[in-house]
């Protein structure tokens, strides 16, 4: 679309404003594409979506549920260890653990004879090996220290959902609830994992009721009609089927955490209602203009069409950064926020403008505000609604004229809930993470409290080459270590240095060894962490690997510390590239990074406020565990940037549309609010409320991946769109848009933007005495020439 002239007068009679024709080019070929056969465009949509929903149907079976392997790095020493204990000694981890109680005391001869019965039906089970119990071994750490509980531990082989299945059709249904006199419950890592994946799949149908009625309710009140308001829910829906089946299809060559679900459902409707939305409430703007059908769909296309073509560019480049990390909890996640963004976007470049091809005006039709219409009054408060934006720009002009109290004071404040962040403390998940009720969690805490160490939370050393007295004076050394309960080796059972039982030949296979150091502090902790390294520090003649629950926290820590700044490096450049192209300017991308990450701030220190230190626990329903998931943040940054940049670009575009028209800096950013901050507004409330429901997830670390990302969606259009970024602009006033020489050039070849190719240059900048008032915006000179940027009404209603 054509600028305004330097001298302010309005276009020629050839102007794509007056013709109705925007400038030749992709999206222009792209609108001819959806609306010349919008029929045939929406059937192959129908065959594709029922495709997607049969493929997809069975992904959450094949998803894997966030075990050891899913935040660990493959190449670390403990992953290492792991793969030599699974290929040597694959009983020697156990997974599964029954709890046995029984009133009589489980050294009562009638429960002793039913108890081995028990463990020898478990170790008959396909799939099942490495059963020990209390009754076969004595060892007292099997036994509770009431003498009324007892443990058998096992080994479900295979990876994570060999084994969850076969807990699940074997396991419980004959394992779990009355054994004659024995009461067992299950547990153990693979029923802590089976548990967790049960609960998110139920939570996430429950989120997605919640949310899809709030979500159609918000768009109609934007809207005001329902027709209007269902395309974007469609296209949402369109975009999470739709990745669902890619799932499904990546499943088959590489591992996809459950999570990955979560994020399709937040991603998948959250962004396809944002590029709805900025989609179609241009073309209901364009159509009021008095645009033909293809004339409004090009002209809509080549505006906010380009818009969404740079926003999913940015969000799809913060979730590529997660592919630096080796872990493949972080790698799936990348792989199914990529597909659903570029889903999203397909779908509201080529289905939506198809579904408003075949709607024309229609898209206004079932207009539910006049349900509350009445009389005079409603013509009242229509004729008040009539100017759209205007409370969006007096509140853009106050800020620009206080932009230095403004931006001190938001910085501050930002800066303030941020710092709790600063005393974060990283973990891994257990099953804390689990509801109270769960049963998993509730023999998991029984072993805590009433067992000596837990069978499943001991530090694992594999030795290579170690003759038998060199292993026994290692383990009397690992004994002597501050926090060791007890160190079980080939050549006996060790406490502080003291030989205190037999030796366990089956601990040996060739010249591999291996032993088990049982912590006497909670595993995953800070004096867990630190017994780990001193395990490491300790000095032997051979070569020793240490792996456990423990070591793979130490050792994802190490890899995701080394990765992050590739990570950041990735998305820092390519944004500030991206952001280039579409502006022109050098400050202006710098400025969109580091608000960016300022309105994460608030988001990273409440997960450490509310979700490590424990505050409003009560009301929000976990147990706080004093750390935070140590992958999970990386997650959240990655997806709150995106977005938030997403937010970003709907308004910078709006703002260099508006001054290419010939606004001056301070006109554009006003007019620039005007016409987005609404249409941000209502993509941030919807959005928020899609992670809220699903921050009502049983699960902590889906509970804290729903509500943190709601409040960095929340802090982004409330607090820095509508506050610090009109502040900023306005201290920086026209530089905003300077770029050297070499950079412009390069702009004007190579550079796009909403109002069409980068080489149409703004007009230059009035004098400061010629400035109107922020909050009161010049008008075009003829009505005929009003700039698309212009919000109007259609059909006599306001267009959102």
């Amino acid at each position: 679309m054509a600028p305004l002239p330097h001298d302010g007068s309005p276009p020629d009679s050839a102007s794509p404003v007056r013709t109705g024709q925007p400038p030749a080019g992709l999206f222009t070929a792209l609108a001819r594409l959806t609306g010349g056969r919008p029929r045939l465009l929406l059937a192959l949509t129908v065959l594709l979506l029922a495709g997607a929903v049969v493929l997809g149907s069975g992904v959450a079976d094949r998803l894997r549920s966030g075990g050891s392997g899913g935040v660990v790095d493959p190449s670390s020493e403990s992953s290492y260890a792991a793969e030599i204990l699974e290929r040597e000694f694959p009983g020697a981890r156990p997974n599964l653990v029954l709890l046995a109680r029984a009133d009589a005391g489980v050294d009562d001869a009638g429960v002793a004879r039913q108890a081995r019965e028990l463990a020898a039906r478990l170790a008959d089970e396909r799939g099942v090996t490495g059963v020990t119990s209390y009754w076969d071994t004595g060892s007292r750490a099997l036994r509770s220290e009431d003498g009324r509980e007892a443990l058998i531990v096992a080994r479900l082989t295979g990876d994570d959902l060999a084994a969850e299945r076969t807990l699940e059709e074997r396991i419980v249904p004959r394992f779990d609830g009355g054994q004659g006199d024995l009461s067992v419950r299950i547990g153990g890592s693979v029923a802590v994992q089976h548990e967790q994946q049960t609960f998110i799949g139920e939570d996430l149908v429950r989120a997605e009721l919640i949310a899809l009625p709030i979500t159609l309710i918000i768009l109609m009140l934007v809207f005001g009609s329902a027709v209007a308001a269902l395309l974007p829910v469609g296209i949402g829906v369109i975009a999470i089927l739709g990745t669902n089946a890619v799932l499904r299809v990546l499943t088959s060559f590489t591992d996809v955490s459950v999570f990955a679900t979560n994020l399709t459902t937040a991603l998948g409707l959250g962004l396809a209602i944002d590029y709805a939305l900025l989609i179609v409430r241009r073309y209901r703007e364009e159509l009021a203009r008095g645009r033909d059908m293809p004339g409004a769909l090009a002209a809509t296309l080549n505006t906010a069409g380009r818009t969404v073509l740079f926003s999913a560019a940015t969000v799809a480049v913060a979730l590529a950064a997660m592919l630096v990390f080796p872990l493949y909890f972080l790698r799936s996640l990348a792989y199914a926020g990529i597909s659903v963004v570029v889903l999203a976007a397909a779908s509201a470049l080529l289905v939506l403008p198809a579904l408003l091809a075949v709607l024309g005006r229609r898209v206004d039709a079932l207009d539910v505000r006049k349900l509350v219409r009445r009389g005079s009054r409603g013509k009242r408060n229509a004729g008040r609604a009539a100017e759209p934006g205007a409370g969006w720009a007096r509140l853009t002009g106050w800020v620009m004229r206080r932009a230095p109290l403004v931006a001190t004071g938001t910085l501050a404040v930002l800066l303030l809930l941020g710092a709790p962040f600063l005393s974060a403390h990283f973990g891994t998940a257990d099953y804390r993470q689990l509801p109270g009720s769960a049963e998993s969690r509730v023999v998991q805490e029984h072993i805590r409290d009433d067992f000596q160490g837990s069978p499943t939370g001991v530090v694992e050393v594999v030795t290579r080459q170690a003759g038998t007295a060199e292993l026994g004076a290692y383990a009397q050394e690992l004994s002597r270590l501050d926090g060791v309960l007890r160190v079980d080796a080939p050549t006996g059972g060790y406490t502080d240095g003291r030989a205190v039982g037999e030796g366990q030949p089956g601990r040996v296979s060739g010249d591999v060894a291996y032993l088990t150091v049982v912590p006497g502090v909670e595993a995953i902790s800070e004096d867990g962490k630190r017994l780990v390294r001193d395990v490491r520090a300790v000095d032997a003649p051979f070569a020793t690997y240490t792996a456990g629950t423990t070591a793979a926290l130490i050792d994802s820590q190490k890899a995701i510390g080394s990765g992050l700044p590739w990570a950041l490096a990735v998305i820092v450049l390519a944004t500030l590239a991206l952001v280039f192209l579409l502006t022109g300017s050098v400050l202006i991308p710098v400025q969109a990074v580091l608000l960016n990450a300022l309105s994460l701030t608030a988001m990273l220190g409440a997960v450490v406020w509310v979700f490590q230190d424990g505050n409003l626990s009560g009301l929000l329903g976990f147990t706080p565990t004093g750390s935070v998931e140590t992958a999970l943040p990386v997650l959240m940054f990655c997806l709150a940037f995106g977005l938030s940049m997403d937010y970003g670009l709907f308004l910078l575009s709006r703002i260099k549309e508006e001054r290419d028209r010939g606004r001056d800096h301070r006109e554009a950013v006003v007019a620039g609010m005007r016409g987005t901050g609404g249409v941000i507004t209502a993509a941030a409330l919807v959005l928020s409320v899609v992670m809220v429901a699903i921050g009502t997830s049983r699960i902590t670390n889906t509970k804290m991946l729903g509500l943190g990302v709601a409040l960095a969606v929340l802090m982004d259009a409330m607090v820095i769109r509508t506050l610090l970024v009109p502040a900023v602009l306005s201290l920086t006033g026209r530089a905003s848009w300077w770029a050297p020489g070499p950079l412009r050039r390069l702009h004007d070849r190579i550079g796009i933007s909403e109002s069409g190719p980068a080489h149409r240059a703004p007009a230059p900048d009035p004098a400061p005495a010629d400035t109107p008032e922020p909050d009161t915006p010049a008008a075009p000179a003829r009505r005929d020439a009003e700039p698309a940027a212009t919000l109007s009404t259609a059909a006599g209603k306001p267009v959102p």
